[in-house]
């Protein structure tokens, strides 16, 4: 996954922006009895944008619009569904209330900006389209008192395929975005989905969280130690923003477990373990076999091996612990990063899931 938009992809919208728009042209149907097709909304940062409607219906007190989202050329889940915001008129002095519709999930687990109970429309997409109510509101004459369920059919599928389950969203996905906008291959999304990952286990008082590389280390360190899902950070690539938020958001022990490749770039103090940003350095490999005491020969073999896995290979079968050196050395990374009370161990798995390297918890 890339680290941010290449130069010509193109961006999209989120399910947030598709939402706010589906509601405000559902909205004014029900204020002037005819659909604004294309709709505009203003995005956070004040950009004003139009959307093509999908769907239209109107019925006694209730009106109901879809957009198809697009998330641009960003490998997003949600590309292509149905975004669609039925509004209600409600009793006078009712604001704007929000219900999940079909496809939309219901937060269960307390530590989101959500509390348990709330349909999973995010602070943001919810002051998006509250100002849209307003505006048509003050446009064609309403009080803006109205009831708003937003759905994603087809969505309770869809949230399989993403961390909301595990963050106890139950029933479909979340309607999401801070700007409006989808960058094609930003980072953003998926420490944010670290970052609330760590919430909702502080929340629920989970005192030991492992955060993996990979679904493999991460069966691997659950098996472990019968972790829950909620203990289970789905870090990737992004050692940094998850220790980072550690660093701010303490939790008393933490297990980090990875890949060697990935791990051995931890253990040389790169935050950022995807190859667009960091290397395997085969020289480093090489001196920590030197260091272990490996002979000459292997050295240079280690120094023209292929992959990191391969040097792994044949520091086994000389013997040497390299598995625990580069542990004890991403371990050293995370303490120093995290600059805090939480304990750290880190765990090496080869590609079966079995420990190949250790250090564990001071």
């Amino acid at each position: 996954m890339a680290r941010r938009a290449k130069q010509g992809l193109k961006r999209g919208w989120t399910t947030g922006a598709c939402a706010t728009a589906a509601a405000k042209a559902a909205y004014t149907r029900l204020l002037r009895g005819t659909f604004p097709d294309p709709v505009e909304i203003t995005l956070p940062g004040g950009r004003q944008v139009s959307f093509a409607l999908a769907v239209e219906a109107a019925g006694d007190g209730w009106a109901e619009a879809g957009v198809v989202k697009d998330a641009g050329d960003d490998p997003d889940v949600t590309h292509g569904a149905l975004v669609k915001s039925r509004v209600t008129l409600a009793a006078a002095g009712a604001g704007v209330v929000f219900r999940a519709g079909e496809g939309v999930g219901t937060v269960t687990l307390p530590g989101l900006a959500l509390p348990p109970g709330e349909p999973a429309i995010n602070p943001m997409p919810r002051r998006m389209i509250a100002a849209a109510i307003a505006e048509a509101a003050a446009t064609h004459g309403g009080a803006g008192d109205v009831e708003i369920a937003v759905a994603i059919p087809g969505g309770e599928a869809l949230a399989r395929r993403t961390t909301n389950p595990r963050l106890g969203i139950l029933g479909g996905l979340s309607i999401l975005g801070t700007t409006g906008i989808v960058i094609p291959y930003s980072c953003a999304s998926w420490i944010h989905s670290i970052q609330r990952g760590i919430d909702v286990a502080r929340a629920a008082g989970k005192a030991h969280l492992a955060a993996a590389t990979g679904r493999t280390s991460e069966r691997a360190v659950q098996q472990l130690y019968g972790l829950d899902e909620t203990a289970l950070i789905d870090m990737g690539d992004f050692a940094g923003g998850c220790l980072k938020y550690l660093r701010d958001h303490p939790v008393p022990r933490l297990t980090l477990a990875g890949g060697f490749a990935k791990l051995s770039k931890l253990a040389q103090g790169h935050l950022d373990l995807h190859s667009g940003a960091s290397q395997i350095d085969r020289e480093f490999l090489a001196g920590s076999m030197a260091t272990l005491g490996a002979p000459e020969t292997l050295i240079e073999t280690a120094r023209g091996a292929n992959t990191a896995n391969q040097v792994l290979a044949l520091a086994r079968q000389a013997g040497l612990a390299l598995g625990d050196r580069i542990a004890a050395q991403a371990r050293a990374t995370a303490l120093a990063t995290l600059a805090g009370a939480t304990a750290v161990e880190v765990l090496v798995f080869d590609r079966e899931g079995e420990v190949v390297g250790r250090a564990g918890f001071a």
